[in-house]
């Protein structure tokens, strides 16, 4: 049954079925196969699957990002970013970097960050000297950073799905996520080097502070999000409330950039994305439900123990896996699909939840960037307006850079489970 599955699955795709409705489908045809189970089941588990509290938190830090991008907030980072590191070799570049990685603790999207920043930066940065096609390199690698440093839109989900802590996974990513960057930055060093891009003028100290200034009220985000939740404060979703209700504050009352046309706007953005994102999820429930009570959990155990049981070599056969089947599905619904086939092997390797939730979330991310499918990819394409071909071209420095990080989280849990176990005593 699970050939079956598989090959129908991967038939609605080929047949450009959009992915929610293919692993939906793929699942009534298994369904219809056996024929013994009611087909009011497939009902039932479209709406299951979304039912969930702590799963709201994910709509709201979806309309948060949007709001950021409104408000104002982005182009405030941005100037924050330039005065600290613009007078660095490729300066614009490390601009971007340094700028997505302080909206990350706001967003938890790459799409929203690969929007917001690429806006602003990949037309200053082409205007400047640098290549239309390196600009969206850097802006979309440097998106993928989103998802990793805390509040991670992923994170609450592998959480819902996983029955981990929310909380732990955020400071387990914190970690990740600026190596992430540090190492982008290094890359964009050498490439800047090597072709002569510009770097700005270095800041004066009190252009700093001013840029310091107006940028501490959104820097309060993040604070606000992820302390809230480690702290026991709040739960996730009421912390991804406060967000929004916060961007909508510094949008409307400390920056005045979101006019009510603009709120209206990005409340319609929001919802749409929402709907992408939970019909994803009501399609993954079915198709999950179907492979759970077809044992692949299990099968998928013994058919990787009878090749070795070497922890280490079975780890990096999943990374290997999850960054091949990155490049032909989006993320999030990757993540949706693979987390309960997986979980019956990690308890058997008796895998810690949240250091293999922050692993397989930045390998996920590698996809992102790569095609033919990944999100940031394109955003970054449609407004540096070139194609994937060139992107291609300028992207593989950066994913070599994502790669070797999801080594090195990988093999040494300490660089995820630090923070947790310091501020929450895990």
């Amino acid at each position: 049954m699970f050939t079956v599955i598989t090959l129908a699955f991967l038939a609605f795709m080929v047949l450009g079925v959009p992915i929610a409705i293919a692993m939906g489908l793929a699942g009534f045809t298994a369904m219809l196969i056996r024929g013994d189970i009611p087909l009011e089941i497939a009902a039932q588990r479209f709406v299951t699957g979304t039912d969930s509290f702590t799963l709201l938190a994910m709509p709201f830090f979806i309309l948060a990002g949007h709001l950021m991008n409104a408000g104002g907030i982005t182009e405030r980072l941005v100037r924050l970013a330039n005065a600290l590191v613009g007078h660095f070799r490729g300066g614009l570049a490390q601009v971007n970097v340094v700028a997505n990685m302080i909206m990350a603790g706001m967003s938890g999207s790459a799409a929203a960050d690969a929007a917001g920043s690429g806006a602003v930066l990949i037309p200053a940065m082409t205007r400047s000297g640098y290549s239309p096609a390196f600009a969206a390199a850097v802006t979309a690698a440097a998106s993928t950073v989103g998802p990793i440093i805390p509040p991670s839109i992923p994170f609450v989900v592998y959480g819902v799905m996983t029955g981990a802590s929310i909380g732990q996974l955020f400071l387990g990513g914190a970690v990740p996520g600026v190596l992430c960057g540090i190492y982008f930055m290094v890359v964009v060093y050498f490439i800047a080097k090597k072709r002569d891009y510009p770097k700005g003028d270095k800041a004066t100290f009190r252009s700093v502070l001013i840029a310091l200034k107006d940028g501490v009220p959104a820097l309060m985000m993040p604070v606000i999000i992820t302390w809230g939740i480690v702290g026991g404060i709040v739960t996730p979703t009421e912390a991804a409330v406060l967000a929004v209700v916060y961007a909508l504050f510094l949008g409307t009352v400390v920056y005045r950039k979101l006019t009510l046309a603009a709120t209206v706007r990005v409340f319609g953005e929001a919802a749409l994305t929402t709907g992408t994102v939970l019909f994803i999820f009501a399609g993954a429930s079915l198709l999950n439900w179907i492979l759970t009570r077809e044992q692949a959990g299990p099968a998928l155990v013994r058919f990787v123990t009878s090749i070795t049981t070497e922890r280490s070599v079975i780890i990096l056969a999943l990374i290997i896996i999850l960054l091949i089947l990155g490049c032909f599905l989006e993320g999030l619904s990757l993540l949706i699909l693979m987390v309960p086939v997986l979980m019956p092997l990690l308890s058997a390797l008796n895998m810690d939840l949240v250091h293999f939730g922050v692993v397989m979330v930045v390998t996920l991310m590698v996809g992102s960037i790569t095609p033919p499918v990944g999100m940031s990819m394109f955003i970054g394409c449609a407004i540096a307006k070139i194609r994937v071909v060139d992107f291609a071209r300028e992207i593989p420095l950066f994913v070599l850079a994502m790669v070797v990080v999801v080594l090195t989280i990988a093999y040494v849990p300490e660089t995820v489970l630090f923070l947790p176990k310091l501020l929450m005593g895990k």
